[in-house]
């Protein structure tokens, strides 16, 4: 199967702004959502985009800058962790989803999007599982999204040095209980997310 079979069955049948639309930070205890959204030009290949967990921090961040000059137009968003503890990290991270979406310059008429559910963007939209690597548009999202996850998330260590999120960048690691034991939540933590501590 071709990364741009899902594309170019869509543009097949008259839609011509396809967007690709995934999310990171979905499982980590700290820190926000990002989620990104992609539309590729016509029949456009971007080098070495994948599933974004498939690369490495610095092929990402090459095909992170790549992407952002030579798409058609993309967009970034976020929600906040108060929001992930208002709404849940599934409603959270569909309004990070829809965020990207309406922060596009173009509106697309159809979404790709990564997981088994529609984020409800009012848009015709198609879910995929293992969508990033099915799709060149979603894995440019997966990588956008990742990327600007990372990056914050040692902005975060520089103002909270004590829970090595420049090593574990939120996620439930050893290292990562051992420092919320040691000094309890900061203001970035997921409160919801810590009531099943170790």
């Amino acid at each position: 199967m071709d990364q741009l079979d899902y594309e170019e069955k869509y543009r097949g049948q008259g839609k011509q702004y396809i967007c690709g639309v995934d999310e990171a930070g979905r499982g980590p205890l700290a820190g926000p959502v990002c989620a990104a959204a992609v539309i590729l030009h016509p029949g456009q290949r971007i080098e070495g985009v994948n599933d974004s967990k498939k690369l490495t921090p610095k092929k990402r961040e090459a095909l992170y800058e790549v992407i952002l000059q030579e798409a058609l137009c993309c967009s970034i968003a976020w929600a906040s962790e108060e929001e992930i503890d208002q709404l849940n990290i599934l409603r959270a991270t569909f309004l990070a989803m829809n965020r990207a979406v309406e922060g596009l310059k173009i509106q697309p008429d159809f979404v790709l999007v990564d997981g088994n559910q529609d984020p409800g963007l009012g848009i015709e939209t198609l879910p995929l599982v293992k969508g990033d690597s099915l799709s060149l548009s979603i894995g440019a999202a997966s990588i956008l999204a990742k990327v600007a996850r990372d990056r914050y998330m040692l902005e975060l260590d520089q103002q909270y040095p004590q829970y090595g999120f420049q090593k574990h960048k939120g996620y439930p690691t050893a290292q990562h209980y051992a420092a919320l034991r040691q000094y309890g939540p900061s203001p970035v933590h997921r409160l919801t997310f810590l009531k099943k501590m170790h």
